[in-house]
């Protein structure tokens, strides 16, 4: 007996029917080339590797999102990927392992154990790209202003882009000499924001070390934010102005070339930090509560590869990102064509598909509604012609 269960999909799975396929594959070739004219060159790493190489140093949160299963030849642990981000890595440090810069690109789909956001997916389509061998701050601006720009070849333009740095968080837990379990604590109420968290997490801190963590709560918004740090770390923690300096030049480096771009300093953002080293970032867009697309830089990835190196980059959901278009952007017509056995109807046909249209073969004279032109004969030549509701039978 076949019942609904036959068909039902695991929570948070979902297919891709045929008219957001095409949106995404569109998107996906589009944003590829944009890529590559950045000098970014593809690479598709494995759907599953072994855990060891897949999550070793990358903290507790990608372990928990990661599926996890025996090999049955090997009889070792395998990982289906939740990121792609430390496989290209891997790529760069010991498969590629060359000198000077790399920039390497990538899109592939992804599994998670359970959805990163309440509406997000399980099985995101993660597109992104690395750059690897540069540890200066214009290696970030550039990865910065690619991602902006792989926004603006999806057609939105409303974005606001949110700058941190983990090397803030660094500086002030330093100094508050916190227990392992108490920096855990203190991190999940800082992402949430609690200040009545954050104080029960810090009982015991000396109190001018635990204000100084509970002012990062507020230290978000607009430029002045980075002067009003300033102020505050001048003399209790000069080692957090180095970080504060890069964003300002990070900040100022991008809107010289994008002066009208909303930006948002946000230095209790620690997206990322079990593997960032410096600065972080994101990307909004009105009607999306959760950041579209978001990296950082995080140089020690490759050590666990044996090779570390200076790397930044940043990642997108390529479904969520059509799932944001206000219109479906690609609208593929066709040409309908007779089914008949005529050489010359073939050549015909062959020469249209090699220009890349759409011609579809009228099985039985049943016409796909896809078609607005169709094949017809006049005076022994077959040609092209606008389909209207006459001729459809």
């Amino acid at each position: 007996m076949i019942t609904l269960d036959h068909w039902q999909l695991p929570d948070g799975v979902e297919e891709v029917l045929p008219a957001q396929a095409e949106s995404v594959e569109y998107f996906r070739r589009a944003l590829l080339d944009l890529y590559r004219g950045w000098g970014y060159r593809l690479v598709i790493p494995p759907l599953m590797e072994f855990t060891e190489s897949l999550l070793v140093g990358l903290g507790e949160d990608l372990d928990l999102l990661t599926f996890k299963l025996t090999d049955q030849i090997s009889g070792r642990t395998l990982g289906i990927r939740a990121d792609i981000t430390p496989q290209v890595a891997r790529i760069d440090a010991h498969s590629l392992a060359e000198e000077g810069v790399t920039r390497l690109c990538y899109a592939g789909s992804t599994l998670h154990t359970r959805p990163k956001s309440l509406l997000a997916s399980r099985s995101p389509i993660q597109l992104g790209a690395e750059l690897y061998g540069d540890d200066s701050l214009g290696a970030d601006v550039e990865i910065v202003r690619l991602m902006l720009a792989t926004l603006e070849t999806a057609g939105l333009s409303q974005v606001t882009l949110d700058l941190g740095h983990v090397g803030i968080y660094e500086a002030v837990l330093a100094s508050a000499n916190l227990s392992g379990e108490q920096e855990k604590t203190v991190f999940d109420a800082l992402q949430r924001k609690s200040v009545p968290d954050l104080e029960l997490a810090l009982v015991g801190v000396a109190p001018d070390i635990a204000s100084l963590v509970i002012t990062l709560v507020d230290l978000h918004g607009g430029e002045t934010v980075l002067d009003d740090a300033r102020k505050l770390f001048a003399q209790t923690l000069p080692t957090a102005l180095a970080a504060l300096d890069a964003l300002q030049e990070v900040a100022t480096d991008i809107r010289r070339q994008l002066p009208n771009l909303d930006i948002y300093f946000d230095l209790a953002e620690l997206r990322g930090y079990h593997y960032h080293t410096g600065l972080v970032f994101a990307a909004y867009v009105p009607g999306c509560g959760q950041a579209l697309a978001n990296g950082g830089r995080y140089n020690d990835v490759g050590a666990i590869f044996g090779r570390a190196r200076p790397a930044t980059g940043f990642v997108t959901d390529l479904k969520a990102l059509i799932a944001l278009l206000p219109e479906a952007r690609v609208t593929s017509r066709a040409i309908s064509m007779p089914d008949d056995d005529d050489p010359a109807l073939e050549a015909q046909v062959r020469e249209l598909r090699a220009a890349g249209e759409i011609v579809i073969n009228c099985l039985s004279g049943a016409w796909d509604p896809r078609c607005d032109r169709h094949l017809i004969e006049v005076d022994g030549q077959w040609q092209v012609q606008i389909l209207n509701t006459n001729d459809i039978a």
